[in-house]
């Protein structure tokens, strides 16, 4: 049975994927009152052709039927525009976070601390707790202080994958022999799960990726857990 979740877009989690959930509402509006108001006309021109033939023909209906699709597209493309600029801007990370894509599973790396990297494996449905998401869960977190900036570089190592987590809006191709680079500012505490999103292979469903999005305070101390 589907969950409301697996429906509508995931719950915010970032200032940017508040922004996207507005675009996304923004567009589909002007896409519903462009949908009725063609509906309309093109029912009442069926209905009643010989009273809306100036509906069909005519200098100023051209004018009207040129001019309102472009005024459309321009406030649809403004903040679209704007919205492509912040996703592509790295704005003074606080932490500066690596993942390596391997077939199938990630490592990641803390690149402001020594000797902090690990690997990240889906824990087996035979060894999931009962709290536990099937498919979704991993043996090695990645965790992240809240309301800071998270530089993210992605590589692979072997072929293309593809870093996701749709409730902080981030989406970022994986590609060996290329480091890409993205940021994200979380706004709340929590677990965020996320997976590969390109086809990798015949165990690509099974490279989940989970991020605990915990306070400062204790960010230090699992740091400090970590490195010693």
């Amino acid at each position: 049975m589907a969950t409301w979740n697996t429906i509508f877009i995931q719950d915010s989690a970032s200032p940017l994927m508040e922004q996207l959930m507005f675009f996304h509402d923004h567009s589909l509006m002007i896409l519903l009152m462009i949908t009725v108001l063609v509906g309309y006309l093109m029912s009442s021109v069926l209905v009643n052709k010989f009273n809306y033939r100036y509906l069909l023909e005519g200098q100023e209906i051209e004018l009207i039927w040129t001019f309102i699709p472009a005024i459309i597209l321009i406030f649809i493309a403004l903040p679209s525009l704007r919205l492509l600029y912040l996703l592509d801007e790295t704005i003074n990370p606080l932490i500066s976070l690596k993942s390596i894509g391997h077939q199938w599973y990630w490592s990641y790396e803390y690149s402001d601390f020594k000797s902090i990297e690990f690997d990240s494996y889906m824990i087996p449905s035979n060894e999931l707790p009962t709290s536990g998401f099937r498919l979704l869960d991993v043996d090695n977190r990645i965790v992240v202080p809240y309301k800071s900036q998270i530089r993210l570089m992605v590589t692979a190592a072997d072929v293309l994958h593809s870093w996701t987590i749709p409730s902080i809006s981030v989406k970022i191709d994986a590609t060996p022999g290329r480091l890409n680079q993205m940021s994200f500012f979380l706004n709340r505490t929590g677990i965020f799960y996320g997976q590969c999103s390109e086809i990798c292979g015949a165990n690509h469903s099974f490279m989940p990726i989970v991020m605990e999005s915990i306070s400062s305070e204790y960010f230090i101390k699992w740091i400090m857990k970590m490195s010693s």
